[in-house]
């Protein structure tokens, strides 16, 4: 069995930056998912917007916007994309939030690193917003759910 390549390495294993130049522009989405395990109490204050930060949501949501737009500021070797779309979307669980992305672009490569850095980013801003409050979150479960092109 011969060993994988790796698409960012040269033949001498230097990194490098993969040319996309000969790939057709195409429509291309990708959702990603994550989940941060939080108290009930959390849960409930975030629910009345009565956590000493404010609506952690809203700036969540916002900041996972941003970050999906910088993506390529934030990890070597990605791709400058032109977004069409982000959607953030949040849902109040038992034990935590779910976080779901969704990343659209018309471009030569796909979109997945801008869903799964707006799925990070969302996490790590709801972590910070209730940290004084929620000694006890974990942030996990982050994943690509889907990617599609036409």
């Amino acid at each position: 069995m011969s060993e994988p390549s790796f698409s960012h390495l040269d033949a001498d294993g230097t990194a490098r930056m993969v040319d996309v130049g000969h790939k057709p522009i195409q429509h291309r989405t990708a959702t990603a998912g994550g989940f941060v395990k939080c108290a009930a109490a959390t849960l409930a204050a975030l629910r009345d917007k009565a956590l000493p930060k404010g609506d952690v949501l809203t700036v969540a949501r916002i900041a996972a916007i941003q970050s999906a737009k910088i993506t390529d500021k934030l990890i070597p070797l990605c791709h400058s994309l032109p977004l069409d779309g982000v959607d953030v979307d949040f849902e109040i669980r038992n034990t935590g939030i779910a976080i779901r992305a969704t990343a659209r672009t018309s471009a030569r490569t796909g979109v997945e690193m801008e869903a799964l850095t707006a799925v990070s980013i969302a996490a790590l801003t709801i972590y910070d917003m209730c940290k004084a409050v929620d000694k006890d979150m974990e942030i996990g479960e982050i994943r690509l759910l889907e990617k599609t092109k036409s």
